[in-house]
Protein backbone atom coordinates (compact mmCIF):
# COMPACT_ATOMS: atom_id res chain seq x y z
CA UNK A 1 0.00 0.00 0.00
CA UNK A 2 1.03 3.57 -0.63
CA UNK A 3 0.42 6.29 1.98
CA UNK A 4 -0.22 9.74 0.49
CA UNK A 5 0.18 12.72 2.82
CA UNK A 6 -2.40 15.50 2.71
CA UNK A 7 -2.14 19.26 3.27
CA UNK A 8 -2.97 18.73 6.97
CA UNK A 9 -0.83 16.72 9.38
CA UNK A 10 -2.68 13.55 10.40
CA UNK A 11 -5.20 12.58 7.72
CA UNK A 12 -3.69 10.45 4.95
CA UNK A 13 -4.93 8.81 1.76
CA UNK A 14 -4.17 5.14 1.34
CA UNK A 15 -3.76 3.64 -2.10
CA UNK A 16 -3.89 -0.16 -1.99
CA UNK A 17 -1.86 -2.39 -4.29
CA UNK A 18 -4.34 -3.87 -6.79
CA UNK A 19 -3.83 -7.21 -8.51
CA UNK A 20 -5.91 -7.32 -11.75
CA UNK A 21 -6.33 -10.21 -14.15
CA UNK A 22 -8.98 -11.74 -16.42
CA UNK A 23 -10.97 -12.92 -13.37
CA UNK A 24 -11.24 -9.47 -11.80
CA UNK A 25 -9.13 -7.96 -9.06
CA UNK A 26 -7.80 -8.61 -5.58
CA UNK A 27 -6.38 -6.29 -2.95
CA UNK A 28 -5.67 -6.30 0.73
CA UNK A 29 -7.96 -3.62 2.15
CA UNK A 30 -6.43 -3.68 5.62
CA UNK A 31 -3.40 -5.21 7.28
CA UNK A 32 -2.84 -4.09 10.89
CA UNK A 33 0.92 -4.69 10.84
CA UNK A 34 1.44 -2.65 7.66
CA UNK A 35 -1.02 0.07 8.69
CA UNK A 36 0.59 0.50 12.12
CA UNK A 37 4.04 0.73 10.51
CA UNK A 38 3.17 3.11 7.64
CA UNK A 39 0.41 5.27 9.17
CA UNK A 40 0.24 4.95 12.96
CA UNK A 41 -0.63 2.26 15.48
CA UNK A 42 -4.43 2.02 15.68
CA UNK A 43 -6.59 -0.67 17.22
CA UNK A 44 -9.80 -0.70 15.18
CA UNK A 45 -12.69 -2.21 17.16
CA UNK A 46 -15.82 -1.55 15.09
CA UNK A 47 -16.75 -1.70 11.39
CA UNK A 48 -19.69 0.30 10.04
CA UNK A 49 -21.42 0.45 6.66
CA UNK A 50 -23.94 2.84 5.15
CA UNK A 51 -25.81 2.98 1.87
CA UNK A 52 -26.97 6.35 0.59
CA UNK A 53 -28.37 7.90 -2.57
CA UNK A 54 -27.17 10.85 -4.64
CA UNK A 55 -27.02 14.12 -2.74
CA UNK A 56 -27.08 12.60 0.74
CA UNK A 57 -24.71 14.47 3.04
CA UNK A 58 -23.62 12.92 6.32
CA UNK A 59 -21.62 14.85 8.90
CA UNK A 60 -19.62 16.60 9.96
CA UNK A 61 -19.43 14.15 12.88
CA UNK A 62 -17.07 13.31 15.72
CA UNK A 63 -17.27 11.80 19.18
CA UNK A 64 -16.14 13.76 22.23
CA UNK A 65 -13.34 12.38 24.41
CA UNK A 66 -13.01 9.91 26.03
CA UNK A 67 -15.02 8.29 23.23
CA UNK A 68 -13.19 10.01 20.34
CA UNK A 69 -12.69 7.93 17.21
CA UNK A 70 -10.12 7.62 14.47
CA UNK A 71 -11.62 6.25 11.24
CA UNK A 72 -10.44 4.43 8.15
CA UNK A 73 -13.05 4.97 5.42
CA UNK A 74 -13.66 3.74 1.88
CA UNK A 75 -16.39 3.65 -0.73
CA UNK A 76 -16.88 0.15 -2.09
CA UNK A 77 -19.67 1.01 -4.52
CA UNK A 78 -20.34 4.36 -6.16
CA UNK A 79 -18.55 7.67 -5.46
CA UNK A 80 -18.37 10.02 -2.50
CA UNK A 81 -16.53 13.19 -1.65
CA UNK A 82 -15.10 12.53 1.80
CA UNK A 83 -13.99 15.38 4.06
CA UNK A 84 -12.04 15.74 7.32
CA UNK A 85 -12.03 19.11 9.15
CA UNK A 86 -9.36 19.88 11.75
CA UNK A 87 -11.14 20.77 15.01
CA UNK A 88 -8.10 20.65 17.32
CA UNK A 89 -7.81 23.91 19.32
CA UNK A 90 -4.38 25.45 18.83
CA UNK A 91 -3.70 23.58 15.60
CA UNK A 92 -2.16 25.73 12.84
CA UNK A 93 -4.72 24.13 10.50
CA UNK A 94 -7.78 24.54 12.79
CA UNK A 95 -10.91 24.86 10.64
CA UNK A 96 -9.09 23.72 7.49
CA UNK A 97 -10.20 20.62 5.63
CA UNK A 98 -8.96 17.83 3.41
CA UNK A 99 -11.30 16.44 0.74
CA UNK A 100 -10.78 13.28 -1.31
CA UNK A 101 -12.99 11.45 -3.77
CA UNK A 102 -13.39 7.81 -2.79
CA UNK A 103 -14.88 5.38 -5.29
CA UNK A 104 -15.18 1.77 -6.28
CA UNK A 105 -12.94 2.63 -9.25
CA UNK A 106 -10.04 4.29 -7.44
CA UNK A 107 -10.27 2.03 -4.33
CA UNK A 108 -8.66 4.76 -2.21
CA UNK A 109 -9.09 4.83 1.55
CA UNK A 110 -8.92 7.82 3.86
CA UNK A 111 -7.58 7.76 7.41
CA UNK A 112 -9.06 10.40 9.71
CA UNK A 113 -7.38 10.65 13.13
CA UNK A 114 -9.05 11.75 16.36
CA UNK A 115 -9.56 15.51 16.53
CA UNK A 116 -11.18 15.80 13.12
CA UNK A 117 -14.85 16.15 12.15
CA UNK A 118 -15.78 13.80 9.32
CA UNK A 119 -18.44 13.90 6.63
CA UNK A 120 -19.22 12.97 3.06
CA UNK A 121 -21.59 13.58 0.17
CA UNK A 122 -22.74 10.97 -2.33
CA UNK A 123 -21.81 11.90 -5.93
CA UNK A 124 -23.17 8.78 -7.67
CA UNK A 125 -26.70 7.36 -7.90
CA UNK A 126 -25.99 5.33 -4.76
CA UNK A 127 -22.94 4.64 -2.64
CA UNK A 128 -21.94 1.88 -0.26
CA UNK A 129 -19.59 3.33 2.34
CA UNK A 130 -17.54 1.41 4.93
CA UNK A 131 -15.47 2.57 7.84
CA UNK A 132 -13.43 1.19 10.67
CA UNK A 133 -13.40 2.96 14.06
CA UNK A 134 -10.91 2.69 16.88
CA UNK A 135 -13.52 3.30 19.58
CA UNK A 136 -17.07 2.09 20.06
CA UNK A 137 -20.03 4.32 19.20
CA UNK A 138 -21.24 6.23 22.26
CA UNK A 139 -24.44 8.23 21.61
CA UNK A 140 -23.82 10.49 24.61
CA UNK A 141 -20.51 11.59 23.01
CA UNK A 142 -22.02 12.56 19.63
CA UNK A 143 -20.84 15.87 18.27
CA UNK A 144 -20.81 17.75 15.02
CA UNK A 145 -20.30 20.98 13.15
CA UNK A 146 -22.49 22.12 10.31
CA UNK A 147 -21.75 20.40 7.02
CA UNK A 148 -23.23 23.49 5.33
CA UNK A 149 -20.90 26.00 7.04
CA UNK A 150 -19.68 28.26 4.20
CA UNK A 151 -16.72 29.44 6.30
CA UNK A 152 -15.14 25.98 5.87
CA UNK A 153 -14.74 26.61 2.13
CA UNK A 154 -15.69 23.07 1.11
CA UNK A 155 -16.73 22.52 -2.51
CA UNK A 156 -19.23 19.70 -2.09
CA UNK A 157 -19.59 19.31 -5.88
CA UNK A 158 -23.39 19.24 -5.72
CA UNK A 159 -26.17 21.82 -5.51
CA UNK A 160 -26.41 22.23 -1.72
CA UNK A 161 -30.06 23.32 -2.00
CA UNK A 162 -30.89 19.78 -3.19
CA UNK A 163 -28.81 17.99 -0.53
CA UNK A 164 -30.45 15.45 1.77
CA UNK A 165 -29.48 15.80 5.43
CA UNK A 166 -30.77 14.20 8.61
CA UNK A 167 -32.59 16.42 11.10
CA UNK A 168 -29.65 15.92 13.49
CA UNK A 169 -27.12 17.11 10.89
CA UNK A 170 -29.18 20.24 10.15
CA UNK A 171 -28.83 21.33 13.80
CA UNK A 172 -25.04 21.23 14.21
CA UNK A 173 -23.41 24.60 15.02
CA UNK A 174 -21.21 26.59 12.68
CA UNK A 175 -17.47 26.39 13.35
CA UNK A 176 -17.50 29.97 14.74
CA UNK A 177 -20.12 28.92 17.34
CA UNK A 178 -18.33 25.72 18.25
CA UNK A 179 -16.23 24.99 21.36
CA UNK A 180 -13.99 22.09 20.43
CA UNK A 181 -13.24 19.39 23.01
CA UNK A 182 -9.94 18.60 21.22
CA UNK A 183 -6.53 20.23 21.64
CA UNK A 184 -3.50 20.16 19.36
Amino acid sequence: MEVIKTSIEGPVIIKPRIFDDARGYFYESYNKKVFDELVEPVDFVQDNQSMSSFGVMRGLHFQRPPHAQAKLVRCIQGRVLDVAVDIRKGSPTYGKHVAVELSEENKLQFFIPRGFAHGFVVLSETALFQYKCDNYYAPEADGGISILDDSLGIDWQINIKEALLSDKDKKHPLLAEFDSPFSF
